[in-house]
């Protein structure tokens, strides 16, 4: 994975202002911040995306990005809200590909914005989603469910 930035990060061979790391993780600063304080949590184990991704290292993932949060909001750093951002697949806006949570602040004039289709739908329109998810549920295997 030597053409993954990511990974070089993880590996040490690349430069990054970290904020945190374990075994399986590291936290550094996103070149392109939304907002001053706009961290990327990754695994340090390559997975393009969340189908690649094991569930307990997500769930870490989540951990530390929750923990980071919360550091966020004690820093000294202007914090009203917190922005967790995930990008699966090209479609989703996803530009590198290896796994990564954004943590980012949030405060009242800021200039993060998701441009969206924010009407409310009609129940059926609902259900059906729902049956289709459901169905995709009972496609994965036992332990992913």
């Amino acid at each position: 994975m030597s053409e993954c930035v990511f990974c070089a990060i993880a590996q040490g061979e690349a430069e990054a202002s970290t904020v945190y790391e374990d075994e399986a993780v590291v936290a550094f600063m996103d070149l392109q911040p939304v907002t001053p304080g706009h961290l990327l949590v990754v695994p340090k184990a390559h997975a393009v995306g969340l189908e690649d991704l094991e569930e307990t290292l997500g769930a870490h993932v989540w951990v530390v990005a929750h923990r980071l949060a919360r550091a966020l909001r004690r820093s000294p750093l202007r914090c009203c809200g917190i922005n967790f951002f995930l990008a699966d697949g090209e479609a989703a806006m996803q530009e590198v590909f290896h796994v990564h949570l954004h943590v980012f602040p949030r405060f009242l004039g800021d200039d993060f914005r998701i441009d969206a289709d924010w009407r409310v739908r009609e129940r059926a329109e609902l259900d059906e989603s729902a049956a289709a998810v459901r169905a995709g549920l009972a496609a994965l295997a036992p332990r992913q469910t």
